[in-house]
């Protein structure tokens, strides 16, 4: 053991040097990027608070009628939200949402043609396969020491964090979806001439929607789930009474914002699944 402790590979030590050789080589690329970054939240957050809340509320559930054409959903979306509002977390959540927003538009703009790929080649798959295994491993409090060495703190950190955390969800989904096309299906498509875009956009991505959609769904559940450790880095939301009622031990303060946090995933849940 004595022998084992003195050869320990200085895996830490490596991983400082890389990030520091990171921040000291591209100090202006990291700033345009949180610079960027915080516009778009800044300005997405203005326009919704900017917006009363019962008619965000109405909004919500005319798009719950639109995507489930089932009132018993728009009912228990209505009734989350409302429950929101009367329980004072209204600003918190808008910014919450914002978070988990972008955080969809980056995991499902870059998972979905990733899970696409995989799903296409087999070599492919099995070298992403160990860094979707190790994304969804780390803890995610690992991914903020970094994030702040990079960002500062604040909403980026949070967003960049969770959108690491977030992104095997879509991959794998994707993969998933699109590999489970039936060979049949494929075969009947190119045999009438389809290329294989067409294919693709005919056959394979409406097999796999459900899946993709899927995806989508554990996309904005994990990305929920990461508010609280988002608030330990500055970001805004629903994290923030959390870490405020653990600091100062306040059950009622802690409770009540929990169960805001799951009344919003209920509602996001019934608004966006959709089932086979």
């Amino acid at each position: 053991m004595t022998w084992l402790d003195d050869q320990k590979i200085p895996l830490g030590r490596w991983m400082k040097a890389f990030f520091d050789w990171i921040i000291n080589s591209f100090p202006v690329f990291f700033e345009r990027i949180d610079d960027g970054l915080s516009f778009l939240i800044d300005g997405t957050l203005s326009v919704l608070e900017a917006v009363p809340a019962l008619i965000l509320v109405a909004g919500f559930c005319g798009l719950t009628w639109v995507l489930q054409r089932q009132w018993s959903r728009v009912a228990i979306v209505g009734g989350c939200f409302l429950f929101v509002i009367n329980q004072g977390y209204w600003d918190e959540t808008m910014e919450s949402l914002t978070l988990i927003l972008y955080a969809c538009l980056v995991c499902m703009g870059v998972g979905v043609p990733i899970g696409i790929k995989a799903a296409h080649n087999a070599k492919f798959s099995r070298a992403l396969r160990p860094l979707l295994d190790m994304m969804q491993t780390i803890p995610t409090f690992v991914y903020l020491i970094p994030m702040i060495a990079l960002f500062s703190i604040g909403m980026v950190p949070g967003l960049v964090a969770t959108c690491i955390f977030v992104l095997p969800a879509p991959i794998r989904l994707t993969e998933l979806g699109v590999s489970s096309v039936p060979v049949a299906l494929r075969e009947a498509a190119l045999a009438f001439g389809a290329t294989p875009r067409q294919v693709l956009a005919k056959v394979e991505l409406p097999y796999a929607f459900p899946q993709i959609m899927a995806g989508l769904n554990q996309t904005i559940m994990l990305s929920l789930s990461m508010v609280v450790i988002a608030a330990l880095v500055g970001a805004d939301g629903l994290g923030v009474p959390v870490v405020r009622a653990l600091g100062s031990v306040n059950i009622a303060l802690g409770f009540e914002s929990g169960f805001v946090i799951v009344a919003v995933a209920i509602a996001l849940d019934r608004m966006l699944k959709v089932e086979r």
